[in-house]
């Protein structure tokens, strides 16, 4: 489906501001938004991280990282928990992620620190007991439906991709992944995307279309637009961007200083 898609990149701000407005900031972070439901490798991250030879390296040493937001959804309430496993629980919606634990994990990765991630089971919709560790990396991707909605975490983005692709192939992808991958019959699929998942992508996920620095027709299947996305993030790992920084943002603003609690405001 239609996902956002975030950069977060690695790099030192001491250098061009000022301590006491903004804090030294390690890491880049490109946000992509998309509701496009594909495999990993296929996806607009997997490939940007194919282009760029990342899936080939150890993960101790990559300089690109993946995040998806599939991986912060909230921990259910036993109730919730039993409308879930009947397909009557929306997690399309803003309030089915755990948004503080997003924000924080931002901040430890724009800060160089390494995150624990956790795992999220479709099956039994809980949070397993083990965590997936994240190294420091120059650039991470984090990928999700509904990362723009929040302003608090679309603030610190450095880039806003948007994936935008057809009804059709959205469903379709969506079908099969469910089915295969979720052990789900296709009236219960059919269900939840007319009753929770079509109406929250228009309500929620399409309004924050505006938000984002590039617009990605047709996903994966674009590569003129991925190889641009790749040149730019090699340039940034190749230092070019260091440069750029030294007098401007080259378009791109800075995250303000991290704050105790801060109200975030909606896209519409």
């Amino acid at each position: 489906m239609t996902s956002p898609i975030s950069v977060i990149w690695n790099f030192d701000w001491k250098s061009s501001f000022s301590p006491s407005s903004h804090c030294s900031l390690l890491s880049c972070v490109i946000c992509v938004t998309s509701y496009l439901i594909t495999c990993k490798e296929s996806s607009v991250c997997g490939k940007i991280m194919e282009l760029l030879g990342q899936n080939k390296i150890d993960h101790h040493q990559r300089q690109v990282a993946i995040l998806s937001q599939d991986s912060f959804y909230r921990v259910l309430t036993p109730d919730q928990k039993a409308k879930a496993l009947k397909g009557q629980f929306n997690f399309d919606h803003p309030d089915a992620f755990d948004n503080e634990l997003i924000v924080k994990t931002l901040w430890d990765i724009l800060e160089g620190q390494t995150v624990q991630i956790p795992v999220y089971d479709f099956v039994t919709h809980s949070r397993k007991e083990e965590a997936v560790t994240v190294y420091p990396a120059d650039v991470v991707l984090f990928e999700g439906i509904l990362m723009f909605y929040s302003q608090e975490i679309r603030d610190l983005f450095q880039m806003k991709l948007f994936v935008d692709t057809d009804a059709d192939t959205r469903l379709s992808r969506r079908v099969l992944r469910d089915i295969s991958e979720r052990g789900r019959d296709l009236e219960q699929v059919l269900t939840q995307y007319i009753t929770f998942v079509k109406p929250a992508f228009e309500e929620f996920c399409l309004p924050t279309k505006k938000c984002a620095d590039v617009i990605i027709p047709r996903g994966a299947d674009n590569l003129v637009a991925i190889n641009l996305i790749v040149q730019h993030i090699q340039d940034i790992l190749n230092g070019g961007l260091t440069k750029r920084l030294n007098g401007s943002l080259n378009g791109y603003g800075t995250p303000r200083k991290r704050q105790v609690s801060e109200s975030s405001s909606r896209p519409h």
